[in-house]
């Protein structure tokens, strides 16, 4: 056994080692667009889980969900979140840095950097493809129009800029000048900025906007799924050749959950999610699941895809790429012009 999954494991068993005295639990997740349905059944799941060694306690856990840097706001401005799951390690680091509510190397506290499942973006389009769609090129020509949140507001919408921020630096030879220029046309192709990926979403399956929708693969699989399936017959998904590793991280926010009195349930919530069950549940949900077996078993699910890194060097990290790229005065805003 592994020296994490031996630490995982002894956390677990740690829980299941605690007080007979029946608690009354009433925990706060805060989260960002895309996460509703992966959470409703994780939760179900959870609350199981947790009762199953607890069965005195009463256990309800609560949702918040938007743009993950609104969130990340909302937490930072007084929200009594116990818990975080949002889109990007940026979003937490600055509710570290704003609150000193958890610690700055809070990503050290569960395996894979605190991110138990991870996603990528891809095209949603409509069905057969008539403007003909295929790679990030493609999103620049005459007459397509692309739907994709604000960056300011989301974190989908930020990894959705940096893949294509990727993609026109490597087909520009790494020049960023250039992959500034391919970046300024896309936006021109951009009618409308929601503050959230499931607001975009809308945008493109409920009002009919846009010929290609920039997607959390999750979110993409979800609009063929809906109606019981009927979003198979208005939709398809188109993989680029490459993408980007979107690795959406989870973090207690520990003084929040200790005068909660959900220190312990808090900690517990996030660790299940490293659970077989709970990677199952991540993986029906069109996460890509952490647990090798686990991903064996949904590989079919899930294209291949070469996958750039925010921790590449074109990027460095989020402590780079943050204010680089969507700080005030950054990258998108000098490309961007409202329409």
């Amino acid at each position: 056994m592994s020296l994490r999954r031996y630490a995982l494991a002894a956390a677990i068993s740690a829980v299941f080692a605690g007080p007979a005295i029946a608690q009354d639990y009433k925990l706060l997740n805060v989260s960002y667009d895309p996460t509703r349905e992966l959470y409703v059944k994780y939760n179900a799941e959870f609350v199981d889980f947790w009762k199953k060694a607890h069965p005195g306690d009463t256990v309800e856990v609560q949702q918040s969900h938007g743009g993950s840097g609104k969130q990340a706001l909302s937490v930072i401005n007084g929200l009594k979140a116990d818990v975080v799951t949002l889109a990007l390690a940026g979003d937490i680091d600055a509710i570290a840095e704003k609150t000193k509510k958890l610690p700055a190397d809070w990503q050290k506290q569960l395996p894979n950097a605190s991110t138990p499942y991870t996603s990528t973006i891809v095209f949603l389009v409509r069905k057969g493809n008539p403007k003909g769609i295929k790679d990030w090129n493609d999103l620049v020509k005459d007459g397509v129009s692309v739907i994709t949140p604000n960056p300011k507001t989301s974190g989908g919408a930020r990894w959705n800029f940096l893949a294509a921020y990727a993609y026109g630096l490597k087909a520009n030879g790494g020049d960023e000048a250039k992959a500034n220029e391919y970046i300024k046309a896309l936006f021109k192709h951009v009618p409308i900025l929601d503050t959230g990926a499931r607001g975009s979403t809308i945008t493109f399956t409920e009002k009919g906007q846009g010929d290609v929708l920039l997607a959390w693969e999750n979110e993409a699989f979800l609009a063929l799924d809906e109606n019981n399936g009927e979003g198979k017959s208005k939709y398809d998904i188109v993989v680029p050749p490459t993408s980007i590793l979107a690795e959406p991280p989870v973090a207690v926010v520990e003084q929040n959950a200790e005068k909660n009195g959900n220190a312990t349930i808090a900690k517990a919530y996030l660790e299940h999610l490293y659970s077989p069950a709970g990677q199952r549940i991540a993986a029906q949900n069109y996460y890509r699941p952490r647990d090798e077996k686990v991903a064996k078993e949904f590989e079919k699910q899930f294209p291949k895809v070469e996958l750039v890194k925010i921790d590449d060097k074109i990027f460095g990290g989020w402590a780079k790429a943050q204010p680089k790229f969507f700080g005030d005065g950054g990258i998108f805003d000098q490309i961007y012009q409202p329409q």
